[in-house]
C-alpha cells in the first residue's frame, strides 16, 4: 500500500459508490467542484511534485517525481469529456509517475457541452505536438489516460497518424471509454455489478460531448477507426465493468490492425478503480503494473534507439 490507510475490499468499495450515486444530481458546475474536491481526499504520495505548465496557451500539469528513467507520460484525465481535469486526477498521475519513473504531463483539455467533440481530440494533439515541439523523442513518450481519457488517448493516436506525427512509444488505457455508441452487450450483462456508470448516464455525457456528431466518427470512438500502425498498448479494465466490451472490443480491431496489444481483465473491479490505490490493493497492483510496463516499453525502444545508432 503507497500510505497507511485501511486497505478496503472491493465489495466494500462498491456500496460506497453505489450509496454515493443514489445522492440528488448536482449541476454541472457543482459536479465539477466535487470532482476537483478528489485532491483534497486524496493526497499526492511523497516524492512527487506538482506544477503548472503551459502548452502555449493549453493549461496542464507536471507530476515530476524525484528520480526518473527519461520517459514522459502524456496522461487524459476521465470524467465523460465534461467532467475532471489535472487537479481531480493529480493523486493518480502523481502515483502513475512514481511507478513508470517518468515525468507526467496532465492535459487540462476543453469540456463538454462548452467545447463539444472534436475540441478535446484538438487539444490532445495540440499537447502531443507541444512535446515534440519542446525536443521530446517520440520513442521516449506514452499516452495514458483513464475513462473518457483512455479514449482521448486513442483518438489522439488516431489524429497524430492522421497527420503524419511519428508515433508515441506506447499508450496505456485504464478502463477506456472508446465506443460512444454505448450500445455493447456489457452495459446490459454488467449493470448491476458497476455502481459506476449507468447506460442511461453514459449515454447523456456522450450526447453533450458529440452535440449532434457522429458517434461512430473514429476521433470520438476509435473503436471503429483504422488502428493500423499505433504503438503497443496496455488495456486495463475491470470484469463488472460495463465498459469491458468497449476495451475487449479494442483489444480485438487493434490485434486484427497488427497492434501488440497486452490485454488485462481484472476480476471483480469496477471502473477506473485504479484511482482508489489508496485504499484498494488490487489498485495499487495495478498501477504498478501500469507504470512497469510503461518501463519496458521505454527500457525495449532504449534498445532499439541504441542499435539503429550502430548501424
Amino acid at each position: 500500500m503507497s500510505n497507511d490507510r485501511e486497505a478496503m475490499s472491493i465489495a466494500r468499495l462498491k456500496e460506497l459508490v453505489r450509496e454515493r450515486s443514489k445522492r440528488a444530481e448536482l449541476p454541472l458546475a457543482e459536479r465539477r467542484k466535487v470532482m476537483d474536491g478528489n485532491a483534497d481526499v486524496f493526497p499526492v504520495p511523497a516524492g512527487v511534485t506538482a506544477m503548472p505548465a503551459d502548452l502555449d496557451g493549453l493549461k496542464a500539469e507536471w507530476a515530476r517525481p524525484k528520480e526518473t528513467d527519461g520517459a514522459t507520460v502524456l496522461y487524459f484525465h476521465g470524467g465523460g469529456y465534461v467532467l475532471g481535469s489535472p487537479v481531480s486526477h493529480r493523486h493518480l498521475t502523481s502515483r502513475l509517475a512514481l511507478a513508470a519513473r517518468a515525468n507526467v504531463l496532465s492535459v487540462d483539455y476543453r469540456l463538454a457541452p462548452e467545447h463539444p467533440f472534436p475540441a478535446a481530440v484538438d487539444d490532445g494533439l495540440k499537447a502531443y505536438r507541444w512535446l515534440l515541439g519542446e525536443g521530446h523523442a517520440p520513442e521516449t513518450i506514452a499516452l495514458a489516460g483513464d475513462s473518457a481519457g483512455g479514449g482521448l488517448a486513442m483518438a489522439t493516436l488516431l489524429a497524430a497518424k492522421r497527420d503524419g506525427l511519428p508515433m508515441p512509444m506506447a499508450a496505456a488505457l485504464l478502463s477506456p471509454w472508446t465506443d460512444l455508441t454505448c450500445d455493447t452487450g456489457t452495459y446490459a450483462s454488467c449493470a448491476g455489478a458497476d455502481p459506476m456508470i449507468t447506460q442511461a448516464g453514459i449515454k447523456e455525457l456522450a450526447a453533450m460531448y458529440l452535440a449532434g456528431a457522429d458517434p461512430r466518427d473514429p476521433l470520438a470512438s476509435p473503436n471503429h477507426g483504422d488502428l493500423a500502425g499505433l504503438p503497443p498498448l496496455l488495456i486495463q479494465v475491470g470484469s463488472d465493468e460495463v465498459l469491458l466490451d468497449d476495451a475487449r472490443d479494442l483489444d480485438a480491431r487493434a490485434r486484427a490492425a497488427g497492434v501488440a496489444v497486452d490485454l488485462e481483465i481484472w476480476d471483480g473491479m469496477i471502473h477506473v478503480w485504479q484511482a482508489f490505490y489508496q485504499m484498494l490493493p488490487e489498485g495499487e497492483r495495478a498501477i504498478e503494473g501500469i507504470g512497469g510496463w510503461l518501463a519496458g516499453q521505454y527500457a525495449a525502444a532504449g534498445k532499439a534507439r541504441s542499435g539503429l545508432a550502430r548501424v
